[in-house]
């Protein structure tokens, strides 16, 4: 098949148009908005539980985009549709170790009723690119190409060895993509030791001073299914085992639970800097106090503070007279890294023994020290193009395709570098309506990936 193009979805609009339709021919773009505005215009939506609208076209447009380059892109399809891409950059000094660098190509639906732009159309509005993955994770995806084309456009090789991937399937766990390719094929992986990607690097505002949150951990994923039984029936008659009643009971007691704070080294370590830096007493100011005083990055810091168990989707009935016998729910489990077993303990008692807990996909969490070489490249990096502000490890509240890389004994980061402006509530783009990310914080992490790759 021939490589995909995006679709056309120019006009003459200017580039900070409020009124703009969509992006396409503006002079003066970026390299790396150009080809993250390209790749939200194929519709990779992934639905979960097996249906997606697929990776192939925009896999395609990355290995044409890579072989443009010179380099050999291979495409991997784990399902027909469900396509990755993996490329090797011959680094200067192959002795040392492999770093990969990875983002994925699939992102989660996007009702364009509830949105101001065409979710899918690539809009530049208000100096920002919107669309769904502008922020999760195309972005990142078109800083690894932006950065690629300008160290070997210069004729020059990174320091190492790079493995450069793009994986199906992220957004439902990566069965089709990471967690496919590394089972299945582990010599891509070769030689490699570490890993960078989604979501880290990113900046905060910490009382007036700007800060860097890279990301040395992430919580495991447990998505569970809850299934309560009953009796069918007429919905006119008093029926006492009503599966919704049960159901609805059982979700409320999961949704409800505060589950406690817990601090692992990393959120102990953060807490610390935070409180450094804000001048304050950490024995007087609470875990959560100093969570929210990080403003809009408390969205995701507060969660990696405790488990979380979201209920996410219900099923049940096919008519309103009818009493169903089944219904279910989807409840996103995030436990901290080692409880697991505890957290799915706690939820069996909680939903009580009438409820059935089918666990759906299971992942692990991570946990990697604030050290070391890649750290200290990643920190000297940062001072060089933002001065002054200080780089601080976190722990995700949610997941990355890093879990799947750890299986080979690969230490996964989360830094996709953006230097974002302080009103911007960054974790609300992930997964949000009108998901943005502006233009010059594009132009920034293409700046700085470029000098990490080409010097770790």
């Amino acid at each position: 098949m021939a490589p995909s193009t995006p679709p056309d979805t120019t006009s003459a609009s200017s580039p900070d148009s409020p009124d703009s339709a969509s992006s396409g021919g503006l002079d003066g773009l970026d390299l790396t908005a150009q080809i993250a505005r390209d790749l939200i215009r194929f519709d990779t939506t992934n639905y979960g539980e097996g249906r997606s609208n697929g990776e192939t076209e925009a896999a395609e447009y990355v290995a044409e985009k890579l072989r443009g380059l010179g380099l050999t892109a291979e495409l991997f399809d784990s399902e027909p549709g469900r396509t990755s891409v993996v490329a090797r950059v011959a680094g200067r000094n192959r002795d040392k170790p492999a770093l990969v660098v990875h983002g994925h190509l699939d992102v989660v639906p996007a009702d364009p009723t509830n949105w101001t732009v065409d979710p899918f159309a690539g809009v530049i509005r208000d100096g920002m690119l919107w669309g769904r993955g502008a922020v999760d994770m195309k972005n990142m995806d078109a800083m690894i190409l932006a950065s690629l084309t300008d160290i070997i456009g210069a004729g020059q090789a990174p320091e190492r060895d790079l493995v450069v991937a793009f994986f199906a399937d992220e957004e439902a766990g990566g069965v089709f993509g990471s967690h496919y390719l590394v089972d299945n094929r582990p010599g891509l992986f070769a030689g490699a030791t570490e890993a960078i990607s989604e979501v880290g690097g990113y900046s905060i505002t910490l009382g007036g001073q700007r800060a860097y949150l890279l990301q040395t951990g992430e919580k495991a994923l447990i998505w569970i299914k809850l299934i309560a039984r009953g009796s069918a029936a007429h919905g006119s008659r008093l029926i006492h085992d009503n599966a919704v009643t049960r159901l609805a009971e059982a979700v409320a007691a999961v949704g409800r639970r505060e589950w406690p704070i817990r601090l692992t080294n990393t959120t102990t370590q953060l807490l610390g800097e935070l409180a450094r830096i804000l001048d304050v007493d950490p024995q007087k100011v609470g875990p959560d106090e100093l969570a929210l005083a990080t403003g809009t990055a408390s969205g995701f810091i507060q969660a990696s503070l405790r488990t979380t168990t979201n209920p996410t989707k219900l099923t049940a009935g096919y008519k309103h007279n009818v009493i169903p016998d089944t219904a279910e729910a989807l409840i996103d489990i995030r436990s901290l890294p080692g409880e697991e077993d505890q957290v799915l303990a706690q939820i069996a008692d909680l939903v009580g023994p009438d409820i059935e807990i089918v666990i759906v996909h299971r992942d692990v969490g991570l946990e990697t020290e604030f050290s070391g070489p890649l750290i200290d490249a990643v920190i000297d990096t940062l001072g060089r193009h933002d001065p002054g502000a200080p780089v601080l490890p976190y722990l995700l509240s949610a997941g990355t395709d890093n879990k799947a890389l750890s299986k080979l004994g690969i230490k996964g980061y989360g830094f996709a570098p953006l230097r974002l402006p302080a009103d911007l509530d960054f974790p609300a783009m992930f997964h949000g309506v009108d998901e943005r990310v502006p233009l010059d914080a594009l132009v920034f992490g293409r700046q700085v990936l470029t000098d990490l790759l080409s010097g770790y």
